[in-house]
């Protein structure tokens, strides 16, 4: 087993790999753990290409697969292909904040559903969606090439029915939808909330994951302030997997 890992060419690169043989050395006294430092160096293009070696189709649910763009798969009867190349987009489908978003999303989106992803990087929960039965699809991003890699990757996946637009979270969002996902920071799910309500049609869903355990009190605290502080009546209701953490919320069921 072996980790790899990379440093930019730069003047302080030499300083961060006699850091890196420090705490190894560290950790071998501390553990016993024998560990071995090997260098290369690799060109720009190579480096951006690299992680692609490392990346084959998964299957993340009963009949989900994620598969890049470049490898081959022999699909079976019931599964149900997303085609991903992220490019410099977030979003390779198979870490684990995606798949719990997915999972959700196949439980609780309906056919011909509207459906918004808030942050949609490489548009691979946009894809999901399409692929379940989700009769609107909408993303949105804050980064123009991430947007650009979305709309790619939707219409290699033979999608074409769809609406892609650089911005910040739901600023400017003006439809409603029956299913709203952000798979994107704690701290960003927190500043989101006060504004979901308003894109969330009654007995919608908001499926909100990358949340490390750690912010998981300060993510529920924010979901009950906005349960209390709205009359449409909120339930949320957590789900729990470590280390990430997905939480969704319906709006429309009774306080309780």
């Amino acid at each position: 087993p072996g980790v790899t890992g990379y440093f930019s060419d730069t003047k302080s690169a030499a300083d961060k790999c006699k850091a890196l043989e420090s705490a190894l050395l560290r950790l071998e006294s501390a553990t016993g753990i024998e560990t071995r430092v090997e260098y290369a160096r690799i060109d720009e293009q190579d480096w951006a290409e690299a992680w692609k070696e490392y990346f084959w189709p998964e299957k993340i649910t009963d009949t989900i697969v994620v598969k890049p763009s470049w490898r081959e798969y022999p699909a079976g009867q019931d599964d149900i292909i997303l085609e991903i190349d992220p490019g410099m987009a977030f979003g390779t489908g198979t870490h684990p904040t995606t798949v719990l978003c997915i999972r959700m999303i196949q439980t609780h989106l309906k056919p011909g559903d509207a459906f918004l992803d808030v942050g949609t990087g490489s548009g691979i929960l946009m894809i999901a969606a399409a692929k379940l039965g989700a009769g609107t699809i909408c993303g949105v991003d804050n980064d123009e090439v991430a947007v650009a890699v979305a709309k790619k990757n939707l219409i290699a996946n033979n999608i074409h029915h769809f609406s892609l637009s650089t911005g910040n979270l739901v600023d400017g969002v003006s439809q409603t939808f029956d299913v709203v996902t952000a798979n994107i920071l704690a701290e960003v799910i927190l500043v989101l909330l006060p504004d979901v309500t308003a894109v969330l049609r009654e007995n919608g869903v908001f499926i909100c994951s990358g949340i490390i355990t750690a912010k998981k009190d300060a993510v529920l605290s924010g979901l009950k302030k906005k349960r209390s502080e709205t009359d449409r009546g909120w339930n949320p209701i957590p789900q729990f997997a470590i280390p990430f953490l997905p939480f969704f919320l319906t709006t429309g069921a009774p306080p309780g």
